[in-house]
């Protein structure tokens, strides 16, 4: 055993623990404290060095507890044998990229995730914060029921009956952080299956990401959605359908393409329809059609919507309305789960539908919607060519536009982009039809939508 001699400041801003840990450990570094060395005691250092025994403990205390000397009772401190290659000082911290996810600010941006923002109900949903933040409300504070909280499952319960004709009891509702999420619960629910997507879909890149390619069957599309016929011949037991509003070609499932969906479902065991209706509030011409779920008498169907489409895409709030064997392996096998959606913006929610402001909200925004969707084709039909197409705009908040100009999908986004305008690819979702792209119309205003058509036309039609 021998005396250590670090040059301790005691005028510095780092704690004299701390610099005898850093002094320690240098030493170990320099071969000056081989493994297995014994360290003075700590009183004996202490006196030494003429500082507190609590400065001595402190520095031992973190040594021993990061595994750099080992204490041994009734013997002292020795140094432990550290690989010198873990002993080596860091450099500096890598430097990473960051990767933004917006890489570019346009004039005008086409996308399907927004909302008119103008319309959020600001001070309706202040007020409510506010009262679910009062003193005396602390379970809000803490992690709910895996499930969500009951209060805002029983509200959705009679919310999606009432406007789709959905029927089930609050325990069958699952609430999560985005419907991606909600999606992974059931990939592990139905370990074993064979999926199948709508092609092109909107949960064609997420299931053959989780589930890989070779593993997904592709169901193509006719006039009325998902073809039934090619599913029947796929092998699949499980199957992802938009019904209300397929995206992205924007087709409406009339109800016999429906009921011979739910046929296959029922011809064997084991077969389950996922129906994400994420933006059935939307619809601007016809009558509304059921569910997929209130036709459903053999509890085939997995019911999937969102809040994001028609209050606001940050609150990250989704529900499923899961069948009774699927509801029962989920409350057996995965309770464990802690509930991944904000207890606070929960009750927000919860109180926002129950005291009538949802659904005048959705009213609202109905009215919103469609004037902005009829300025949008008005806009098409007066600057476009009459060649140019039109596609799935009867509901939703976004349609298709085939401009055949000659253009490749490619060429009309970055031709759109040289204009200061943002418009998406379709192929993206798994479409063939490399002339075809998406324009969403939910976050431009009625103002800007014209203009915004305009530079479209500049771009795709106007020679340069």
């Amino acid at each position: 055993m021998f005396e250590l001699t670090p040059k301790l400041d005691v005028q510095s801003e780092k704690p004299l623990y701390v610099q005898l840990y850093d002094y320690i450990k240098q030493e170990m570094k320099a071969g000056n404290l081989m493994p297995h060395a014994k360290l003075p005691s700590k009183r004996k250092l202490a006196r030494h060095l003429k500082i507190s025994l609590n400065t001595v403990e402190a520095a031992y205390g973190q040594l021993v507890a990061e595994g750099y000397v080992e204490a041994i009772a009734r013997k002292g401190y020795f140094v432990s044998d550290v690989e010198q290659n873990l002993l080596e000082t860091k450099g500096d911290i890598t430097h990473i990229k960051e990767k933004s996810y917006r890489d570019h600010e346009y004039i005008y941006d086409f996308s399907n995730i927004g909302i008119d923002a103008c319309s959020f109900p600001f001070g309706i949903y202040r007020k409510l914060a506010s009262e679910v933040l009062k003193p005396g409300n602390e379970q809000v504070l803490m992690i709910g029921h895996p499930q969500g909280e009951f209060e805002l499952r029983e509200t959705i319960a009679a919310y999606a009956y009432e406007s789709r004709g959905v029927r089930c009891s609050p325990s069958q509702i699952v609430i999560g952080s985005g419907t991606q999420y909600l999606i992974k619960i059931l990939f592990q629910l139905l370990q074993g299956s064979i999926f199948a997507v709508e092609d092109p879909g909107y949960h064609r890149k997420l299931v053959a990401f989780e589930k890989g390619i070779q593993n997904v069957k592709m169901i193509p599309l006719d006039q009325d959605g998902l073809m039934v016929s090619h599913l029947e011949d796929s092998r699949a037991n499980i199957v992802f359908v938009t019904p209300s509003h397929q995206f992205p070609c924007g087709m409406i499932m009339p109800v016999s393409r429906r009921l011979q969906l739910l046929n296959w479902a029922e011809k064997s065991e084991n077969r389950f329809i996922i129906e994400d209706d994420y933006d059935s509030e939307f619809r601007y011409t016809g009558k509304p059609i059921p569910a997929l779920q209130g036709l459903d008498p053999n509890n085939n169907v997995i019911y999937m919507s969102t809040f994001s489409k028609a209050l606001l895409p940050s609150l990250r709030i989704s529900y499923m309305i899961l069948p009774k064997p699927l509801i029962e392996a989920f409350q057996r096998d995965f309770f464990f789960y802690a509930q991944t959606a904000s207890h606070i913006d929960q009750d927000i929610l919860q109180r926002f539908m129950k005291e009538g402001f949802w659904e005048k909200h959705i009213n609202k925004m109905r009215v919103v919607y469609h004037k902005k969707r009829d300025v949008l084709v008005s806009s098409i039909s007066t600057y476009f060519p009459a060649t140019a197409e039109v596609i799935g705009q009867d509901s939703g908040l976004h349609l298709l536009v085939r401009p055949n100009n000659g253009m490749t999908e490619e060429q009309l986004v970055d031709r759109a982009a040289n204009f200061n305008t943002r418009v998406y690819p379709v192929s993206a979702y798994g479409n063939d039809d490399h002339s075809t792209v998406l324009l969403g119309f939910a976050s431009l205003s009625e103002g800007d939508i014209p203009a915004a058509v305009q530079l479209l036309e500049k771009a795709w039609f106007q020679k340069e």
